[in-house]
Protein backbone atom coordinates (compact mmCIF):
# COMPACT_ATOMS: atom_id res chain seq x y z
CA UNK A 1 0.00 0.00 0.00
CA UNK A 2 1.51 3.20 -0.93
CA UNK A 3 2.05 5.97 1.66
CA UNK A 4 -1.01 8.40 -0.26
CA UNK A 5 -2.81 5.43 0.06
CA UNK A 6 -2.34 4.94 3.70
CA UNK A 7 -3.56 8.51 4.81
CA UNK A 8 -6.42 8.14 2.93
CA UNK A 9 -7.50 5.48 5.66
CA UNK A 10 -9.98 6.16 7.98
CA UNK A 11 -8.04 5.89 10.84
CA UNK A 12 -6.01 8.40 10.37
CA UNK A 13 -8.91 11.57 9.49
CA UNK A 14 -9.30 14.12 11.01
CA UNK A 15 -11.62 14.79 14.29
CA UNK A 16 -11.83 18.90 12.90
CA UNK A 17 -14.06 19.75 10.31
CA UNK A 18 -15.00 23.21 10.96
CA UNK A 19 -14.22 26.06 8.61
CA UNK A 20 -13.52 27.91 11.76
CA UNK A 21 -11.38 27.67 15.04
CA UNK A 22 -12.81 25.91 17.77
CA UNK A 23 -11.99 25.41 21.23
CA UNK A 24 -11.20 21.74 20.85
CA UNK A 25 -8.36 22.37 18.23
CA UNK A 26 -6.77 25.71 20.25
CA UNK A 27 -7.04 23.33 23.26
CA UNK A 28 -6.26 19.81 22.56
CA UNK A 29 -3.82 20.36 18.81
CA UNK A 30 -1.91 23.66 20.05
CA UNK A 31 -1.72 23.48 23.66
CA UNK A 32 -1.85 19.93 24.41
CA UNK A 33 -0.87 18.35 21.66
CA UNK A 34 2.81 19.67 20.82
CA UNK A 35 3.38 19.53 24.93
CA UNK A 36 5.19 16.23 24.94
CA UNK A 37 7.96 17.04 21.98
CA UNK A 38 8.50 20.74 23.47
CA UNK A 39 8.88 19.30 26.77
CA UNK A 40 11.88 16.71 25.14
CA UNK A 41 13.39 19.33 23.45
CA UNK A 42 13.43 22.01 26.22
CA UNK A 43 15.02 19.63 28.26
CA UNK A 44 17.90 18.60 25.91
CA UNK A 45 18.18 22.39 24.78
CA UNK A 46 18.65 22.65 28.74
CA UNK A 47 20.76 19.35 29.83
CA UNK A 48 21.75 18.02 26.98
CA UNK A 49 25.07 19.45 26.71
CA UNK A 50 25.24 18.95 30.84
CA UNK A 51 24.70 15.14 30.33
CA UNK A 52 27.86 15.08 27.66
CA UNK A 53 30.06 17.17 29.77
CA UNK A 54 29.63 15.95 33.45
CA UNK A 55 27.61 12.70 32.93
CA UNK A 56 30.03 11.17 29.97
CA UNK A 57 32.80 13.54 30.47
CA UNK A 58 33.37 13.84 26.97
CA UNK A 59 35.32 16.95 27.58
CA UNK A 60 38.65 14.93 27.47
CA UNK A 61 37.35 13.38 23.62
CA UNK A 62 40.40 14.47 21.38
CA UNK A 63 41.38 17.39 23.71
CA UNK A 64 38.13 18.88 24.22
CA UNK A 65 37.86 19.44 20.70
CA UNK A 66 35.08 16.86 20.22
CA UNK A 67 32.28 19.03 21.80
CA UNK A 68 33.67 21.83 19.69
CA UNK A 69 33.64 20.26 16.39
CA UNK A 70 30.97 17.38 16.21
CA UNK A 71 27.57 19.66 17.08
CA UNK A 72 28.92 21.96 13.97
CA UNK A 73 29.42 19.17 11.97
CA UNK A 74 26.13 17.79 12.65
CA UNK A 75 24.32 20.95 11.19
CA UNK A 76 25.52 19.89 7.54
CA UNK A 77 23.70 17.16 7.78
CA UNK A 78 20.65 19.25 9.75
CA UNK A 79 20.99 21.46 6.67
CA UNK A 80 20.65 18.60 4.27
CA UNK A 81 17.14 16.94 5.86
CA UNK A 82 15.77 20.29 6.22
CA UNK A 83 15.56 21.08 2.51
CA UNK A 84 14.54 17.65 1.54
CA UNK A 85 12.15 17.97 4.22
CA UNK A 86 11.31 21.26 2.93
CA UNK A 87 10.58 20.12 -0.54
CA UNK A 88 8.81 16.84 0.43
CA UNK A 89 5.97 18.74 2.62
CA UNK A 90 5.29 21.27 -0.35
CA UNK A 91 5.00 18.44 -2.57
CA UNK A 92 2.72 15.99 -0.06
CA UNK A 93 -0.79 15.93 -1.31
CA UNK A 94 -3.13 14.25 0.83
CA UNK A 95 -6.65 14.77 2.40
CA UNK A 96 -4.91 15.40 5.73
CA UNK A 97 -2.79 18.22 4.22
CA UNK A 98 0.76 18.47 3.58
CA UNK A 99 2.06 19.18 6.53
CA UNK A 100 0.10 17.23 9.16
CA UNK A 101 1.09 13.65 7.69
CA UNK A 102 4.26 14.38 8.55
CA UNK A 103 3.65 15.34 12.52
CA UNK A 104 2.14 11.65 12.23
CA UNK A 105 5.36 10.05 10.85
CA UNK A 106 7.27 12.01 13.71
CA UNK A 107 5.66 10.67 16.82
CA UNK A 108 7.49 7.12 17.18
CA UNK A 109 10.56 8.26 15.84
CA UNK A 110 10.55 11.37 18.72
CA UNK A 111 9.96 8.19 21.27
CA UNK A 112 12.73 5.80 19.45
CA UNK A 113 15.71 8.53 19.10
CA UNK A 114 14.96 10.30 22.36
CA UNK A 115 15.76 6.98 24.29
CA UNK A 116 18.52 6.31 22.20
CA UNK A 117 20.61 10.02 22.89
CA UNK A 118 20.75 8.79 26.74
CA UNK A 119 21.50 5.01 26.26
CA UNK A 120 24.98 5.22 25.79
CA UNK A 121 26.78 2.38 26.01
CA UNK A 122 29.77 1.76 28.80
CA UNK A 123 31.87 0.97 26.67
CA UNK A 124 35.21 2.43 24.99
CA UNK A 125 36.05 5.91 24.20
CA UNK A 126 35.18 5.10 20.66
CA UNK A 127 32.09 3.49 20.97
CA UNK A 128 30.68 6.00 22.97
CA UNK A 129 31.52 8.96 20.16
CA UNK A 130 29.79 7.07 17.83
CA UNK A 131 27.02 6.90 19.32
CA UNK A 132 26.82 10.22 20.63
CA UNK A 133 27.07 11.49 16.65
CA UNK A 134 24.61 8.57 15.18
CA UNK A 135 22.03 9.27 17.89
CA UNK A 136 22.28 13.02 17.60
CA UNK A 137 21.71 13.59 14.36
CA UNK A 138 18.94 10.58 14.34
CA UNK A 139 17.41 12.84 16.97
CA UNK A 140 18.11 16.28 15.67
CA UNK A 141 18.45 15.66 11.93
CA UNK A 142 15.61 13.01 11.46
CA UNK A 143 12.93 12.85 13.86
CA UNK A 144 12.92 16.28 15.36
CA UNK A 145 13.74 17.80 11.91
CA UNK A 146 10.12 16.28 10.72
CA UNK A 147 8.24 17.22 13.59
CA UNK A 148 9.01 20.33 14.08
CA UNK A 149 8.80 21.84 10.02
CA UNK A 150 5.62 20.19 10.09
CA UNK A 151 4.61 21.81 13.99
CA UNK A 152 5.70 25.07 13.22
CA UNK A 153 3.42 25.14 9.96
CA UNK A 154 0.41 24.55 11.65
CA UNK A 155 -0.15 28.68 12.72
CA UNK A 156 0.34 29.74 8.85
CA UNK A 157 -1.56 26.93 6.90
CA UNK A 158 -4.36 26.58 10.04
CA UNK A 159 -6.26 30.17 8.77
CA UNK A 160 -5.79 33.45 7.08
CA UNK A 161 -7.81 34.94 9.56
CA UNK A 162 -5.26 37.31 11.35
CA UNK A 163 -7.04 36.91 14.63
CA UNK A 164 -7.65 33.50 14.88
CA UNK A 165 -4.36 33.19 13.81
CA UNK A 166 -2.76 35.17 16.89
CA UNK A 167 -5.02 33.54 19.06
CA UNK A 168 -3.09 29.91 18.01
CA UNK A 169 0.14 31.51 17.71
CA UNK A 170 -0.72 32.29 21.44
CA UNK A 171 -1.76 28.75 22.37
CA UNK A 172 1.09 27.64 20.75
CA UNK A 173 3.95 29.34 22.91
CA UNK A 174 1.50 28.69 25.73
CA UNK A 175 2.86 25.39 25.72
CA UNK A 176 6.52 26.09 24.94
CA UNK A 177 6.45 28.39 28.19
CA UNK A 178 4.49 25.99 29.79
CA UNK A 179 7.29 23.64 28.96
CA UNK A 180 10.78 25.49 29.54
CA UNK A 181 9.46 28.14 32.17
CA UNK A 182 7.60 26.06 34.31
CA UNK A 183 8.83 22.44 34.29
CA UNK A 184 12.05 22.83 32.65
CA UNK A 185 12.68 25.81 34.41
CA UNK A 186 11.34 25.34 37.99
CA UNK A 187 11.05 21.33 38.98
CA UNK A 188 14.34 20.13 36.98
CA UNK A 189 16.58 22.49 38.92
CA UNK A 190 14.82 22.25 42.51
CA UNK A 191 13.38 18.36 42.59
CA UNK A 192 14.90 16.76 39.20
CA UNK A 193 19.01 17.59 39.37
CA UNK A 194 19.96 17.26 42.83
CA UNK A 195 18.13 13.70 42.53
CA UNK A 196 20.05 12.16 39.46
CA UNK A 197 23.15 14.35 39.50
CA UNK A 198 25.50 12.82 37.41
CA UNK A 199 24.10 9.24 37.49
CA UNK A 200 24.21 7.65 34.09
CA UNK A 201 21.37 5.46 34.79
CA UNK A 202 18.93 7.80 36.32
CA UNK A 203 19.12 9.75 33.26
CA UNK A 204 18.31 7.16 31.14
CA UNK A 205 14.93 6.33 33.23
CA UNK A 206 14.22 10.04 33.11
CA UNK A 207 14.37 10.59 29.96
CA UNK A 208 12.72 7.61 28.27
CA UNK A 209 9.69 8.65 30.43
CA UNK A 210 10.09 12.33 28.58
CA UNK A 211 10.57 10.51 25.18
CA UNK A 212 7.27 8.23 25.44
CA UNK A 213 5.01 10.81 26.78
CA UNK A 214 6.08 12.95 23.03
CA UNK A 215 3.75 9.91 21.13
CA UNK A 216 0.66 9.93 22.01
CA UNK A 217 0.76 14.06 22.74
CA UNK A 218 2.14 14.55 19.29
CA UNK A 219 -0.82 11.93 18.11
CA UNK A 220 -3.10 14.64 19.42
CA UNK A 221 -1.76 17.30 17.80
CA UNK A 222 -2.04 15.75 14.66
CA UNK A 223 -5.87 14.79 15.14
CA UNK A 224 -6.72 18.11 16.24
CA UNK A 225 -5.08 20.30 13.29
CA UNK A 226 -6.60 21.21 10.49
CA UNK A 227 -4.55 22.76 7.14
CA UNK A 228 -7.25 25.37 5.83
CA UNK A 229 -4.57 27.14 3.92
CA UNK A 230 -4.05 24.29 2.32
CA UNK A 231 -7.24 22.91 1.75
CA UNK A 232 -8.03 26.44 -0.41
CA UNK A 233 -4.82 25.86 -1.93
CA UNK A 234 -5.39 22.35 -3.33
CA UNK A 235 -9.22 23.33 -4.18
CA UNK A 236 -7.78 25.91 -6.47
CA UNK A 237 -5.48 23.24 -8.56
CA UNK A 238 -2.36 24.62 -7.55
CA UNK A 239 0.57 23.66 -9.47
CA UNK A 240 3.61 22.19 -8.19
CA UNK A 241 6.04 25.07 -8.21
CA UNK A 242 9.82 24.15 -9.15
CA UNK A 243 12.24 24.09 -6.31
CA UNK A 244 14.96 26.60 -7.80
CA UNK A 245 11.97 28.96 -8.44
CA UNK A 246 10.96 29.02 -4.67
CA UNK A 247 14.27 29.56 -3.73
CA UNK A 248 14.69 32.14 -5.58
CA UNK A 249 11.34 33.88 -4.69
CA UNK A 250 12.26 32.83 -1.04
CA UNK A 251 15.60 34.78 -1.19
CA UNK A 252 14.99 37.91 -3.53
CA UNK A 253 12.23 38.68 -0.91
CA UNK A 254 12.87 41.38 1.68
CA UNK A 255 10.81 40.54 4.40
CA UNK A 256 11.26 36.98 4.46
CA UNK A 257 15.30 38.18 4.49
CA UNK A 258 14.47 40.20 7.13
CA UNK A 259 12.52 37.44 8.91
CA UNK A 260 15.20 35.09 8.57
CA UNK A 261 17.88 37.57 10.00
CA UNK A 262 15.50 38.22 12.95
CA UNK A 263 15.52 34.43 13.76
CA UNK A 264 18.84 33.98 13.25
CA UNK A 265 20.12 36.66 15.26
CA UNK A 266 17.84 35.70 18.23
CA UNK A 267 18.62 32.22 18.12
CA UNK A 268 22.16 32.66 18.46
CA UNK A 269 21.79 34.85 21.64
CA UNK A 270 19.02 32.72 23.15
CA UNK A 271 20.57 29.12 22.46
CA UNK A 272 24.10 30.20 24.19
CA UNK A 273 22.00 31.58 27.25
CA UNK A 274 20.08 28.39 27.36
CA UNK A 275 23.18 26.48 27.09
CA UNK A 276 25.07 28.74 30.27
CA UNK A 277 21.67 28.48 32.18
CA UNK A 278 22.85 25.42 34.89
CA UNK A 279 26.44 26.54 34.58
CA UNK A 280 25.64 29.81 35.62
CA UNK A 281 23.76 29.17 38.69
CA UNK A 282 26.12 26.45 39.61
CA UNK A 283 29.57 28.11 39.43
CA UNK A 284 28.71 32.10 39.34
CA UNK A 285 25.33 32.96 40.95
CA UNK A 286 25.15 29.76 43.43
CA UNK A 287 26.31 26.85 44.14
CA UNK A 288 26.29 23.29 42.32
CA UNK A 289 22.36 22.05 42.16
CA UNK A 290 21.85 23.87 45.01
CA UNK A 291 17.87 23.45 44.34
CA UNK A 292 17.06 27.16 45.01
CA UNK A 293 19.46 29.37 42.41
CA UNK A 294 18.22 28.16 39.22
CA UNK A 295 14.97 28.11 39.81
CA UNK A 296 14.42 31.55 41.42
CA UNK A 297 16.41 32.94 38.35
CA UNK A 298 13.54 30.99 36.30
CA UNK A 299 10.36 31.91 38.66
CA UNK A 300 10.92 36.13 38.64
CA UNK A 301 11.97 35.48 35.28
CA UNK A 302 9.07 33.44 33.71
CA UNK A 303 6.58 35.35 35.57
CA UNK A 304 6.12 37.87 32.40
CA UNK A 305 5.17 35.30 30.38
CA UNK A 306 1.92 34.50 32.54
CA UNK A 307 1.17 38.19 32.20
CA UNK A 308 2.31 38.01 28.85
CA UNK A 309 -0.81 35.69 27.82
CA UNK A 310 -3.38 38.17 28.61
CA UNK A 311 -1.46 41.61 27.42
CA UNK A 312 0.36 41.08 24.48
CA UNK A 313 -1.83 39.83 22.00
CA UNK A 314 -4.29 43.36 22.84
CA UNK A 315 -0.80 45.43 22.27
CA UNK A 316 -0.21 43.54 19.16
CA UNK A 317 -3.38 44.33 17.70
CA UNK A 318 -3.63 48.48 18.93
CA UNK A 319 0.15 48.84 18.25
CA UNK A 320 0.95 46.38 15.54
CA UNK A 321 3.20 43.10 16.10
CA UNK A 322 6.15 44.70 14.67
CA UNK A 323 5.90 47.75 16.85
CA UNK A 324 5.53 45.97 19.89
CA UNK A 325 7.84 43.71 19.28
CA UNK A 326 10.63 46.12 18.96
CA UNK A 327 9.62 48.35 21.89
CA UNK A 328 10.05 44.70 23.56
CA UNK A 329 13.57 43.95 22.39
CA UNK A 330 14.81 47.94 23.89
CA UNK A 331 13.83 46.63 26.99
CA UNK A 332 15.24 42.94 26.67
CA UNK A 333 18.91 44.85 25.90
CA UNK A 334 17.91 46.87 29.29
CA UNK A 335 17.82 43.91 31.28
CA UNK A 336 20.45 42.70 30.15
CA UNK A 337 22.25 45.25 30.59
CA UNK A 338 21.58 45.07 34.52
CA UNK A 339 22.19 41.86 34.85
CA UNK A 340 25.77 41.48 33.03
CA UNK A 341 26.78 44.41 35.53
CA UNK A 342 25.56 42.67 38.53
CA UNK A 343 26.38 39.37 37.81
CA UNK A 344 26.59 37.79 41.53
CA UNK A 345 24.08 39.63 43.22
CA UNK A 346 20.88 37.73 43.19
CA UNK A 347 18.68 41.01 44.28
CA UNK A 348 19.99 42.37 40.61
CA UNK A 349 19.65 39.41 38.61
CA UNK A 350 16.10 39.01 39.23
CA UNK A 351 15.62 42.30 38.86
CA UNK A 352 17.66 42.20 35.00
CA UNK A 353 15.62 39.04 34.59
CA UNK A 354 12.02 40.09 35.26
CA UNK A 355 12.70 43.49 32.78
CA UNK A 356 14.41 41.41 30.40
CA UNK A 357 11.11 38.72 30.11
CA UNK A 358 8.70 41.66 29.86
CA UNK A 359 11.01 42.49 26.76
CA UNK A 360 10.99 39.37 25.40
CA UNK A 361 6.91 38.55 25.55
CA UNK A 362 5.74 39.60 22.08
CA UNK A 363 9.01 38.14 20.38
CA UNK A 364 7.78 34.88 22.54
CA UNK A 365 4.01 35.19 21.38
CA UNK A 366 3.52 36.82 18.32
CA UNK A 367 6.35 35.72 16.07
CA UNK A 368 4.61 32.89 14.38
CA UNK A 369 2.22 35.61 13.81
CA UNK A 370 4.78 37.49 11.70
CA UNK A 371 5.92 34.87 9.64
CA UNK A 372 2.46 33.73 8.34
CA UNK A 373 2.05 37.51 7.64
CA UNK A 374 5.29 37.20 5.67
CA UNK A 375 3.93 34.10 3.86
CA UNK A 376 1.23 35.65 2.96
CA UNK A 377 2.91 38.50 1.66
CA UNK A 378 5.15 36.50 -0.38
CA UNK A 379 2.07 34.46 -2.14
CA UNK A 380 0.66 37.52 -3.23
CA UNK A 381 4.08 38.65 -4.67
CA UNK A 382 4.83 35.66 -6.25
CA UNK A 383 1.33 33.62 -7.01
CA UNK A 384 2.52 30.57 -5.31
CA UNK A 385 2.62 29.08 -1.87
CA UNK A 386 6.69 27.91 -0.56
CA UNK A 387 5.37 27.17 3.36
CA UNK A 388 7.89 23.86 2.93
CA UNK A 389 11.04 25.80 1.74
CA UNK A 390 10.15 28.71 3.32
CA UNK A 391 9.80 26.70 6.98
CA UNK A 392 13.29 24.50 5.64
CA UNK A 393 15.27 27.58 5.80
CA UNK A 394 13.63 28.47 9.58
CA UNK A 395 14.31 25.20 10.69
CA UNK A 396 18.09 25.11 9.17
CA UNK A 397 18.34 28.42 11.23
CA UNK A 398 17.02 26.84 14.23
CA UNK A 399 19.32 23.73 14.12
CA UNK A 400 22.01 25.05 13.17
CA UNK A 401 22.06 27.88 15.26
CA UNK A 402 21.79 25.16 18.30
CA UNK A 403 24.97 22.90 16.67
CA UNK A 404 26.89 26.14 16.35
CA UNK A 405 26.57 27.29 19.63
CA UNK A 406 26.81 24.21 21.51
CA UNK A 407 30.14 23.76 19.55
CA UNK A 408 31.16 27.58 20.15
CA UNK A 409 29.92 27.10 24.19
CA UNK A 410 31.91 23.84 24.69
CA UNK A 411 35.06 25.36 23.11
CA UNK A 412 35.53 28.21 25.36
CA UNK A 413 34.33 26.32 27.91
CA UNK A 414 37.10 23.86 27.37
CA UNK A 415 39.88 26.32 26.28
CA UNK A 416 38.88 28.41 29.88
CA UNK A 417 39.37 24.87 31.73
CA UNK A 418 36.42 23.82 33.06
CA UNK A 419 36.60 21.15 35.08
CA UNK A 420 33.59 18.59 35.38
CA UNK A 421 31.87 17.14 38.26
CA UNK A 422 32.90 13.80 39.86
CA UNK A 423 31.05 10.77 42.12
CA UNK A 424 32.66 10.82 45.26
CA UNK A 425 31.37 8.49 47.78
CA UNK A 426 27.76 8.43 46.06
CA UNK A 427 27.40 12.17 46.36
CA UNK A 428 28.01 14.32 42.88
CA UNK A 429 30.69 16.98 44.04
CA UNK A 430 31.71 19.66 41.89
CA UNK A 431 34.77 21.89 42.05
CA UNK A 432 34.87 25.86 42.28
CA UNK A 433 35.78 27.16 38.79
CA UNK A 434 38.32 29.27 37.69
CA UNK A 435 37.48 33.12 36.86
CA UNK A 436 38.18 32.90 33.36
CA UNK A 437 35.56 29.81 33.15
CA UNK A 438 33.20 32.00 35.17
CA UNK A 439 33.33 34.74 32.23
CA UNK A 440 32.69 32.73 29.97
CA UNK A 441 29.72 31.52 31.42
CA UNK A 442 28.34 35.28 32.40
CA UNK A 443 28.91 36.48 28.81
CA UNK A 444 26.62 33.08 27.66
CA UNK A 445 24.07 33.91 29.80
CA UNK A 446 22.99 37.86 30.70
CA UNK A 447 26.09 39.61 28.01
CA UNK A 448 25.64 38.02 24.31
CA UNK A 449 21.72 38.84 24.38
CA UNK A 450 22.61 42.83 25.10
CA UNK A 451 24.34 43.02 21.96
CA UNK A 452 21.58 40.40 20.16
CA UNK A 453 18.47 42.63 21.82
CA UNK A 454 19.73 46.05 20.16
CA UNK A 455 20.27 44.35 16.72
CA UNK A 456 17.05 42.67 16.81
CA UNK A 457 15.58 46.33 17.79
CA UNK A 458 17.06 48.10 15.08
CA UNK A 459 16.29 45.47 12.27
CA UNK A 460 12.53 45.22 13.13
CA UNK A 461 12.53 48.72 12.06
CA UNK A 462 12.49 47.58 8.47
CA UNK A 463 9.86 44.58 8.84
CA UNK A 464 6.40 46.79 8.05
CA UNK A 465 4.73 43.68 6.24
CA UNK A 466 1.36 44.23 8.27
CA UNK A 467 0.57 47.32 7.22
CA UNK A 468 -1.28 46.14 4.30
CA UNK A 469 -1.35 42.05 4.86
CA UNK A 470 -5.04 42.71 4.94
CA UNK A 471 -5.79 43.98 1.44
CA UNK A 472 -3.24 41.53 0.37
CA UNK A 473 -4.97 38.74 1.43
CA UNK A 474 -8.02 40.16 0.03
CA UNK A 475 -6.56 40.16 -3.73
CA UNK A 476 -5.09 36.32 -3.33
CA UNK A 477 -8.72 35.54 -2.47
CA UNK A 478 -10.18 37.70 -5.53
CA UNK A 479 -7.43 35.73 -7.45
CA UNK A 480 -8.42 31.93 -6.46
CA UNK A 481 -12.13 33.37 -7.01
CA UNK A 482 -11.28 34.27 -10.92
CA UNK A 483 -9.43 30.75 -11.54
Amino acid sequence: MSSKKLMEHQAFHTRIHSPEVKPAEKWLGYLLGPAGALLLNAVLATYLNVYYTDVLKLTTVWGGAFLVFFPIVSKIIDAITNVVMGYAIDRTRTREGKARPWLLLSAPLLTVTGILLFTVPDASETVQVVWVMVSYNLFYSFAYTIFNMSHNLMVPLSTRDTTQRGGLSVFNQITTIMMSGILVALVFPMVIMPAIGVDGGKWIALMSVLSILALPLTLLEYYFTKERVTEETQAAGEERIPFGRQLKAIFTDKYMLIIYGYFLIYTFGSSIKNMSLVYFCNYVLGTYNDGITQTLVSVIGGIPMGIGIFAVWPLAKKFGKRNVTLAGFVLYAAGGLVCWIFPTSMTMMLVGQFIKNIGGLPCAYVFMALFADVLDHLEWKTGFRSDGIAMSVYNIIAVAMVGICQGIFNGLLAGAGYIAPEIINGTTTAVVQSQAVKNVITFGFVGLEVFTGVILAVLLIFLSVEKDIGKKQAQIKERRELR
